[in-house]
């Protein structure tokens, strides 16, 4: 039993109340409180008035570190000296009754007032800050955004124009592919007026259904004045709604509206050209304004067809291509001299074979596409199309490089404002190693379609040619900011990375590459400079097992990368027997040009049609012949 009246130990949480009780008695948790709200309260009058002044930024953050460090050494000094009506005074000179009676009473009353007003003031600059001072830098902010919006705006061009695609305002969701064939066609129609800026189709569709202001809009496509409207189609009759307006302030310059027979959409086309013409004051001069992609009967119907071709097509997939292909053959049935639909189906025919067939599959698609090219040629001959379609033939399964870059030429002279014929040409000087004038085409075909991501990958790849590395870098995380997924960005980023010898920043690149075919590959690539060889030999074995037969081409860029000539030309006859389209970029490929001197390199290029490295071709950069 325990002896009452023996004195016992204290417990714990006895000992830890008394702390409690003897911190409170002291007012340190007072003092803590008016410490930390007299430094947020100056905290934010530096904020406030700083700028006013000339503080540099930096003074609010090392006022908290001090005030950080100090915020002990406060703590002590209230533990010990007590505030009394004779002064500061150690908490030992004073009478404890004094603190437990009046004394006491009115050193925490004076705390709480002092507590009191440092957060008064504490708050006032903080809503200070917020609602009145924050307030009127946004608005100058903004103020001074709109101003240099004003003064980008007014450096463009008068006399240019961006269509945004046309809204589909029908019944049936389905038929959008029908208010962007026309809102397309516009475009192509405005690019045969002379003196006007139109830009491409890539970069202004990416603005559908887009919040954007019209001075935002303007700004990043580059175009003085925007094109916008609505089409709605009825049974056999056809509303087209379409208004020119200013990009500055979003004013209409022209608006108009037509309602006619289906059959007659092909003359709302011509006339809205004319409109716009006539609104920014450009004479035609006496030039028609020809519709390329119309059926020569009229045959709307036709043309329904081929403009659902045109977009299924393009989803690029192997049954995307092949629906194409059969909504191409039920516009020629309907008009076999329908030239447009000849060459959309020639082309689909060559990308199906190239992309997904093999062996006599492959072959047959190659013999319904130069059927269908004969045929477009024949009934079109004069046509940009026909020369674009000739050239690509001739590209890709006849060998001919060079004789493609003529066709390409030809396309590009007749319809010289048009990005896809240029696009055209730029990627026939590529191929044929003519890499500086494609490059300036490229940045050409930029400057009136700002917003086109292949067209930066396909620049960035002339630019690794030339090992302009930074450049090259910059263009295509200029692309990745466009299209974070574009096939092959990352295992260009790759190559760079490689060509640098930075084995960390490849693998990283390499791994972030999700498209099937340049994934495997960029990943191999990176993992061929870095300090395993043993993993670097059995990754190329494992990618030889798997993917060797049908991209011989990337095998043969990884032999060269090792520095293994003999097998890298083994590889590379391999894909150029096989047709690789890879292959194409031969003259392009900075670890293959290793070799440029090598004779074996002369005789592979004799043998593909290529001229050597360095040779200079009879051509120039705008598509023309010296």
């Amino acid at each position: 039993m325990t002896d009452p009246d023996e004195p016992t130990e204290p417990s714990e949480s006895a000992e830890e109340h008394g702390f409690i009780a003897e911190l409170q008695r002291r007012n340190v948790p007072r003092a803590a409180l008016l410490y930390g709200g007299a430094i947020w309260a100056t905290a934010q009058g530096i904020t406030v008035l700083g700028p006013a002044v000339g503080l540099p930024d930096w003074v609010t953050r090392w006022f908290l570190v001090a005030g950080v460090i100090g915020f002990p050494f406060f703590m002590t000094f209230a533990w010990l000296f007590e505030f009394t009506p004779g002064g500061l005074k150690l908490e030992s000179e004073t009478e404890v009754g004094h603190r437990r009676g009046g004394l006491g009473h009115i050193t925490e009353r004076k705390l709480d007032y002092w507590i009191i007003g440092v957060l008064v003031v504490a708050v006032v600059l903080l809503l200070t800050n917020q609602f009145v001072l924050r307030r009127d830098a946004n608005s100058a902010a903004a103020a001074a955004d709109a101003q240099t919006l004003t003064v980008e705006l007014a450096k463009l061009p008068s006399k240019s124009v961006a269509v945004l695609p046309l809204a589909n305002e029908g019944d049936d969701p389905k038929q959008q592919y029908f208010s962007d064939g026309l809102s397309e066609e516009l475009i192509s129609d405005l690019t045969q007026i002379d003196g006007l800026k139109v830009i491409g189709k890539y970069s202004s569709f990416k603005f559908r259904d887009s919040k954007a202001t019209p001075g935002q809009i303007g700004l990043a496509l580059g175009a003085a004045h925007l094109i916008l409207g609505s089409v709605r189609q009825q049974g056999d009759r056809i509303r087209v709604m379409v208004s020119m307006i200013r990009a500055t302030d979003g004013s209409s310059v022209w608006s108009h509206s037509y309602e006619e027979q289906l059959k007659d959409v092909f003359a709302i086309q011509s006339q809205i050209g004319r409109a716009v013409a006539d609104a920014l004051k450009i004479k035609l001069l006496g030039k028609p304004i020809v519709s390329g992609d119309k059926p020569p009967s009229g045959n709307v119907e036709a043309y329904q067809f081929m403009l659902q071709g045109r977009t299924v097509t393009r989803r690029g997939t192997e049954s995307s291509i092949r629906q194409g292909i059969d909504l191409f053959h039920q516009a020629l049935k309907l008009d076999p001299a329908y030239a447009y639909a000849w060459g959309l189906l020639s082309n689909a025919s060559v990308n199906l074979g190239m992309l997904f067939l093999t062996g006599e599959a492959r072959q047959q698609a190659y013999v319904q596409a130069r059927v269908a090219g004969n045929r477009e040629q024949l009934l079109a001959p004069d046509a940009a199309h026909t020369h674009t379609d000739r050239g690509y033939l001739l590209a890709t399964i006849d060998n001919d490089p060079v004789g493609a870059l003529a066709e390409y030429q030809r396309a590009h002279a007749l319809a010289p404002n048009e990005t896809n014929s240029m696009n055209f040409v730029a990627g026939g000087l590529e191929n044929l190693g003519q890499l500086q004038a494609a490059v300036e085409m490229y940045r050409k075909i930029l400057a009136t379609d700002p917003l086109r991501v292949d067209i930066y990958s396909n620049l960035a790849l002339g630019l690794l040619g030339q090992r302009e590395l930074d450049a090259a870098e910059q263009v295509t995380r200029k692309a990745l900011v466009l299209q974070p997924d574009f096939p092959g960005l990352y295992a260009t980023l790759t190559e760079v990375d490689v060509l640098r010898g930075d084995a960390g920043a490849a693998r990283e690149n390499a791994a972030k590459e999700a498209d099937p075919t340049w994934g495997p590959w960029a990943r191999l690539l990176a993992q061929q400079i870095g300090p395993d060889r043993h993993q670097a030999d059995g990754a190329l074995r494992d990618y030889i097992a798997k993917q060797g037969k049908d991209l011989p081409y990337f095998v043969a860029d990884i032999y060269a990368l090792r520095k293994q000539p003999a097998a890298m030309f083994d590889w590379l006859q391999r894909a150029q027997r096989q047709n690789d389209p890879i292959f194409s970029g031969l003259l392009t490929d900075p670890f293959v040009l290793a070799y440029q001197h090598d004779p074996r390199f002369a005789a592979l290029c004799k043998q593909a049609g290529l001229p050597l490295p360095g040779t200079a071709l009879a051509v120039d950069g705008s598509g023309g012949r010296q």
